[in-house]
């Protein structure tokens, strides 16, 4: 096999892994998705049909309980006046994650987003399909700890999903990048093109002079 060959299959091969990878983060990204929003629906059409609204019922004393509470604001029963508002922004950032999706390379990046858009989902499932109507719909909240707003499934996994990509960002860990990003100025040794070997007798240079003298 001649070197450029060889140079050829392995272009090919690096080509390949490149447009693999963000398909591999994407199908993660969707996979981790569906865990939390089939997860967020199953618990809250339970708690809808075990609980009573506000009517606690006791997990740990008056510590932690099953509170069933139909909540118009944002996670943790946050800015209850704007439910519309909430609802649009909740598809943007649904609608947003989408399109990272495409350039995704890094597998935290693709847990991170995927547990704020399975969150984002399930809260966005209620805006639209429970009462009052679409866009103004109510989230339903079912666990009380302590002195915390009831709250949900899908409220846990946005913040902590959003508090993972803070931290890796903060950290130099990029969306689009396998790994730490590289200071301004600095050399990837890993990613240099080393120099070519000679692979015939004639490139290594003339061979010593064995004639005695």
């Amino acid at each position: 096999m001649t070197d450029e060959t060889t140079d050829s299959a392995e272009a090919t091969a690096t080509d390949e892994t490149a447009v693999s990878r963000p398909r591999r983060r994407l199908r993660m990204l969707a996979s981790v998705a569906a865990v939390v929003l089939v997860l967020d629906v199953v618990t809250k059409v339970l708690a809808v049909e075990l609980l009573t609204p506000n009517q606690p019922v006791s997990i740990i004393g008056d510590t932690v309980t099953w509170t069933l509470v139909r909540n118009p604001g944002a996670a943790f029963s946050m800015a209850t006046s704007y439910t519309w508002v909430l609802t649009l922004i909740a598809t943007g950032v649904v609608v947003g994650i989408v399109w990272m999706g495409r350039r995704l390379v890094s597998p935290w990046w693709a847990l991170g987003l995927g547990m704020i858009l399975g969150g984002a989902l399930g809260n966005l499932v209620d805006r639209f399909f429970r009462w009052p109507g679409p866009l103004q719909g109510h989230v339903i909240d079912f666990l009380s700890i302590g002195w915390w707003p009831v709250f949900n499934v899908a409220d846990p996994a946005v913040v902590g999903g959003a508090i993972l990509l803070v931290g890796l960002s903060l950290f130099g860990y990029d969306f689009d990048t396998a790994g730490k990003r590289q200071p301004d100025g600095a050399s990837d040794d890993a990613g240099r093109a080393q120099p070519a070997q000679p692979t015939r007798a004639e490139d290594a240079g003339p061979e010593p002079d064995a004639t005695p003298e």
